[in-house]
This record gives C-alpha cells, sequence and structure tokens, in this order.
C-alpha cells in the first residue's frame, strides 16, 4: 500500500508541475504546445488519482484552481488588476456524449420540474467580464485568475460590435455581463500571414492571437486585430427575468452582441440533436468554435445546484474533436524568406479538409522534420481543428515504403547557393547572402511598399520588372526613379507612372515608427517598431543603444533586441538610412512634440509601479510630456520609482537595494510643478 501511494504521489506531483507549465503556455505566453484533447486528458489523469487518494489532495492543485491569464507586476506588460464581483470558473468538459446524458441524470434526481437547457456555441476565444453602469461600460476584466484580472478596457472598448452606452431601457443600474472576445477566420490569416513576412512567430490559432491583442499596450493597434465579441451570460437579479435564455433576450435588447444560434432545449436529446447539426456546420461560421454549452435554463435551479470549488454543477461543456485527414507527402520544397528564413514545405496529395482542399504544409524547420519523422511518401494526419493553417501532427509509420526517403534539408540557400546558417538559440536556418540573395532582395523591397509600411504603389509584378532590370537593389532606389525609368515599360503610360511616383513621394511624409517598421529588420513587427520609435524618437539614438536599453523597452525582448542591434553595426544599413535620409524620409518620432510641456524630467529614467489617481497609461504620457524616460523594470540607470497603491514589491525590494529613490504620485506631481 505504501508503494502504491509513493507511486501515486511521484505522478501527482509530474501531473500538477506539467498542468501548470501548460497552462502558462496557453494562458500567459499564447503559444500552446499541445491540444486541448491532451491536455484535458492530463487533467482528468489528475483529478482521476486526487479520487483515489484523497489524502493526497491540495487546495492549489490546477484541478481545483482556475488557470490564470493575470500579467505579472513585473512583467513589461502589466495592467491594472481587478477583482470580480463573483468568481468566473472554468467549466467541466467532455467528448462523449454519453457523459451528457449522465449530466442530465444527475439534473433529474434533484429536480421534479421539467428540465429546459440553453445551448450556446462555444466560441475559442478569451473570456472577458464587462461591467456597465447606468448604461455606460466602466470596465473589461480577463478572467485572471478567476478571482480578479487584468482591465483591459482600453482596448475592448475599441471592439466595433460592442455598445460603450446601452440603448432602450430596463437594464439594472449596474451589471456584469461575461463573454468572448474571440478574432474572426479572416483576421486571423491576415495577422498570422504578416507575422510570417516579418519572420515573428505564429499564432497557433485564434484564441491565442485574440488573447495576445487583448494584451497589447497601444489600443490602436489591438483596434486592428479585427477583435469580435459575443456575450453569454448576464449576472443579476431581477423579478421579472427567470430564465438564463430570457436574460439573454433582453441583453439583446439593450444591443448588446447575443449569438444567434443559441438555442432552448425542452431535452437532452434535442440538446444531442443540436451539437450533432453544429459538429457539421462550425465550418462555415467566420469565426473559430470548438464546442458547445449546455447550461440549465431556470435561474432559481441554478441557484439550487451552486458550484464546485472550480466550475458550475448547472452547466457543462461539449467539445468538438479536432477534423483530421490522412494524405501522402509527394516532396518538400524549402522556400526563402525575406530575412533569409529557410522554411520547409510539404506538397501534399490533395485531400478535403474542413471544407477547403488542402495541398500543402507548412514544416516550419528541421527540427519539426526530424520531431515528426518525416519521409518521402509518408501517410500523414493533417488537422486543422482550432487552427486555420493546415498542420501535420503525426505519421502513420505501418504505410511507410521500405525505400522511403528522409528529405535532406539544404545546406546551400535554395535561390543563390549561398552556405546556409543556423545559430545555437533559433530553431530556423538562414541565407546570410542579405544583400545578394534575389528573393530576400525582392521581398524586403515588397515588405517596404506594403500598406502598414511606406504605402508606395508597387506590387509584387512591378517589383519584379525594376529589380530584373537593374533599377531596384534596394530600398533607396525607389527615391532615385524617374519618369524616363518607368515609360519604357510596356502597359506604362503617363497616367501609371504619375501614379506610382506620387506614391513614393507621399511615403516621405510617413510617419519614423512606419519607416523603422518598413526597413524589415528581422523580427520587428509593428507593435515593436512603435514602441522602439516611441521611446528613442530617432535613427540616430536607435543605432547607439545597447542590448539592455532595447531589452528594457515595451514589447521588445532580448531576440528582437538582439536583431535590432546587429542590424545598426552592420555598415552596409547605415549607408542605406543615410540615403534614406537624403531622399527626405521621415528618421525622427514627431510623436508628443506638441505636448511636451517641459524639460523638468530630461535624462531621467522613470519606473512606474502600482495604481494611481490616473491609469498607468496617463501617467506614461505625463512623463513623456515632461521630457522623461518611461522604463518598464527596476536597474542601476533608473532616476526614481514612482510608488502607487498596491506596488509591486519585487520592484520595490529591487529599488531599495539598488538605492533608487521611491517618491509618491503627490510627490512626483509636485516635482514636475515646480519646474
Amino acid at each position: 500500500m505504501k508503494k502504491t501511494v509513493l507511486e501515486a504521489t511521484k505522478k501527482i506531483k509530474w501531473l500538477r508541475e506539467e498542468i501548470l507549465k501548460h497552462n502558462r503556455s496557453y494562458y500567459i505566453d499564447n503559444q500552446p504546445t499541445i491540444s486541448d484533447f491532451s491536455y484535458d486528458l492530463l487533467l482528468n489523469e489528475l483529478q482521476t488519482l486526487e479520487k483515489k487518494f484523497p489524502e493526497l489532495a491540495d487546495i492549489n492543485s490546477p484541478t481545483v484552481r482556475v488557470g490564470s491569464d493575470i500579467t505579472s507586476e513585473n512583467h513589461q506588460n502589466a495592467f491594472v488588476q481587478r477583482l470580480h464581483k463573483s468568481p468566473m470558473l472554468s467549466l467541466s468538459n467532455t467528448y462523449d456524449k454519453e457523459e451528457l446524458y449522465a449530466f442530465n441524470e444527475r439534473i433529474i434526481k434533484h429536480t421534479n420540474d421539467s428540465i429546459n437547457y440553453v445551448c450556446e456555441l462555444k466560441i475559442d476565444g478569451s473570456a472577458i467580464s464587462l461591467t456597465y453602469r447606468n448604461g455606460t461600460l466602466i470596465h473589461a476584466v480577463t478572467r485572471g485568475d478567476g478571482e480578479k484580472g487584468d482591465d483591459v478596457t482600453r482596448n475592448v472598448i475599441k471592439i466595433k460590435s460592442l455598445p460603450k452606452r446601452l440603448k432602450g431601457e430596463g437594464f439594472p443600474e449596474e451589471f456584469e455581463i461575461r463573454g468572448e472576445i474571440f478574432m474572426p477566420w479572416s483576421d486571423f490569416e491576415r495577422l498570422n500571414k504578416l507575422r510570417e513576412e516579418n519572420d515573428e512567430p505564429l499564432f497557433a490559432n485564434p484564441r491565442n492571437a485574440a488573447a495576445g491583442s487583448l494584451k497589447l499596450l497601444d489600443s490602436s493597434e489591438a483596434e486592428e486585430r479585427g477583435l469580435d465579441i459575443i456575450l453569454y451570460h448576464l449576472s443579476f437579479e431581477s423579478s421579472d427575468i427567470k430564465t438564463h435564455y430570457d436574460a439573454l433576450q433582453a441583453a439583446a435588447s439593450w444591443g448588446l452582441p447575443i449569438s444567434n444560434h443559441t438555442r432552448r432545449c425542452s431535452s437532452i436529446n434535442e440538446v444531442i440533436d443540436f451539437l450533432n447539426y453544429w459538429d457539421i456546420n462550425r465550418k462555415s461560421l467566420p469565426y473559430p468554435t470548438d464546442g458547445a454549452v449546455i447550461k440549465i435554463d431556470s435561474l432559481n435551479l441554478q441557484k439550487e445546484l451552486g458550484y464546485t470549488a472550480k466550475s458550475p454543477r448547472w452547466a457543462t461543456a461539449y467539445k468538438f474533436k479536432a477534423e483530421k485527414a490522412i494524405t501522402k507527402i509527394l516532396s518538400v520544397d524549402y522556400q526563402v524568406g525575406r530575412t533569409g528564413a529557410i522554411t520547409p514545405v510539404a506538397n501534399l496529395e490533395p485531400v478535403l479538409l474542413s471544407g477547403t482542399k488542402v495541398k500543402r504544409a507548412s514544416l516550419h524547420n528541421e527540427d519539426q522534420i526530424k520531431a515528426l519523422d518525416i519521409h518521402i511518401g509518408d501517410f500523414v494526419y493533417v488537422e486543422k481543428g482550432g487552427e486555420i493553417i493546415p498542420k501535420i501532427t503525426s505519421v502513420d509509420k505501418s504505410r511507410r515504403e521500405i525505400n522511403a526517403t528522409i528529405p535532406s534539408f539544404p545546406t546551400l540557400c535554395p535561390d543563390c547557393n549561398t552556405p546556409l546558417v543556423k545559430e545555437v538559440d533559433e530553431a530556423k536556418h538562414y541565407c546570410p547572402n542579405i544583400q545578394g540573395c534575389p528573393t530576400q532582395i525582392k521581398g524586403r523591397l515588397i515588405h517596404f511598399c506594403s500598406r502598414k509600411a511606406m504605402n508606395i504603389n508597387a506590387g509584387e509584378a512591378t517589383i519584379e520588372m525594376l529589380f530584373n532590370d537593374g533599377l531596384l537593389n534596394n530600398v533607396a532606389d525607389f527615391y532615385k526613379l524617374t519618369t524616363e525609368d518607368l515609360i519604357k515599360f510596356e502597359g506604362w503610360r503617363e497616367k501609371s507612372t504619375d501614379k506610382f511616383l506620387k506614391s513614393v513621394e507621399a511615403s516621405k511624409k510617413i510617419p519614423f515608427y512606419r519607416v523603422l517598421y518598413a526597413l524589415g529588420i528581422r523580427y520587428v513587427g509593428e507593435t515593436s517598431a512603435k514602441s522602439i520609435a516611441n521611446f528613442f524618437k530617432n535613427f540616430s539614438l536607435i543605432s547607439q543603444a545597447s542590448i539592455d536599453e532595447l531589452i528594457d523597452i515595451e514589447d521588445v525582448g532580448e531576440v528582437v533586441a538582439k536583431s535590432i542591434y546587429n542590424f545598426f553595426r552592420k555598415p552596409i544599413n547605415i549607408k542605406l538610412i543615410d540615403e534614406l535620409r537624403d531622399a527626405g524620409i521621415s528618421m525622427e518620432s514627431d510623436i508628443n512634440k506638441k505636448n511636451v510641456k517641459s524639460d523638468a524630467l530630461l535624462g531621467r529614467t522613470i519606473v512606474i509601479s502600482g495604481n494611481f489617481s490616473i491609469t498607468r497609461d496617463e501617467m506614461k504620457e505625463v512623463i513623456d510630456q515632461h521630457s522623461g524616460k518611461n522604463s518598464s523594470s527596476i536597474s542601476s540607470k533608473t532616476s526614481f520609482l514612482i510608488s502607487g497603491t498596491e506596488a509591486g514589491p519585487a520592484k520595490l525590494e529591487k529599488a531599495k537595494k539598488l538605492g533608487i529613490e521611491i517618491i509618491t504620485e503627490e510627490e512626483f506631481f509636485k516635482l514636475i510643478e515646480n519646474k
């Protein structure tokens, strides 16, 4: 017996650690490393062991506590946290319809009344809690750890379908309504395509993209992500509303976005019909769904049944299994990206999956090929599941031919034959021939012209034509083109030539942060480019920055910092920037120039921590207005720390240890008023 308990103790310890690790990947990093199904298997195994060995129970076990999406105070993207009026719990879930019948039997045993259920599509997004007061949205808070979450109101108010002010009448003076923020398939595709062009990590699925977008510091960037919202749970007391379904209809009458696909069912068989219908038809929806939620309709019965420590007893979730197909790998191609990254792509025997014909699937890098043990001619399983991008998940090795060969990852660039390089801490191989590899050059030129970069009126065909003619070798060459250069090409007349050159001229007025983004520095996307431009203000300061100084910027990690630092160590890049400066391109940020009120904080680096009488963003803006530099972390270069209520203890301790001055909000405002 002792041996059995000892074995269970070890297994439970391992399962808890493994689940907590995956919780972080899922909720905080927004980069899950296993499927929902595999995660649920781990959780179910832990639940089974804890029931079998109740003496090993722990109040901190992931079977009891909700996974948390709260951003740490010490993290550069920290948000103010708010308590929920009532806990935001997770749902029990199943992949087996038989368990739904068992759920129904438990409810029948509890009541003599007839039972109605409400079935709702389970949208694969990020849970949110909204508070309306006097008909106006005042707070939007993430699930967090169930007790409290991050206040992301500034990003949520950018969602076009969500009313900031309710219409009609009859709504409570103050109430909370919960729902799911999601990213439609079309916006997910667009975002990942852009990230792929920038060599940024792709979002695994729309849920991760939505969760990551909610935590962006720049609300205008969050707005561009195309987030949407559907609400599903209204929390308030009313003598007029007796059912969950009627509560949703009331919310819809106030202008709140409620799903049109919600259905009231009078039996468990009707629930099963709902599930069978949407298991097939969900593929036609413009947003991701991974199952359905079944709730008891009667609010009184909901109260009677109550909650477990982690989930309501009156609701459960049914999860659809990921759709997959099996097909054959015909060959593997190796594509060169604009930053030189080499990406292997499997060419597949065409197969129908989730309503579309799949012919190709990215294998990402050499390590992925080895991990899957891919051979040419293998039969492989391809999934979409929660993802729109086809993904090879496994190989059917039982069908492998004896003479099947392993794909030979190239040692030379497929385009220019330059020997490839691979850094120790990187997964991808790269072609280092930045200035001579045609695919890279054309890729950078196309990126430079893109709408979110310099917005020059030139597509791939135009770039190809001008490159092949020798007129374009780098991005500065756009500003050397003349009417005579262009009019000689077939199809180019005065009107088309004039339109192109006018767009080139107009690009000189593009803001500095977009110029930085347009350069196509590896890993530098729109968000990080904006943060860097706001922090350093001009190319001269960026080129002089150390890796540590770059890491100190919001939205810039070590990988991005090293890439920027290395870019500005190359003379050819400095020469390119000089050429762009000579052409009249914006070389410095004009953000806040008109808003500068004094130089009271000039040369001072300031860290803020905690809550203030104004928002953290407004506090940072005040620092900018008085010529100070905002920093997210304490270092020996910190001039002082402004400490608000609930200031992070780690920051306070580090400031004291380094002898950094700590001042209050009141002392801070007195400081700038006296200058």
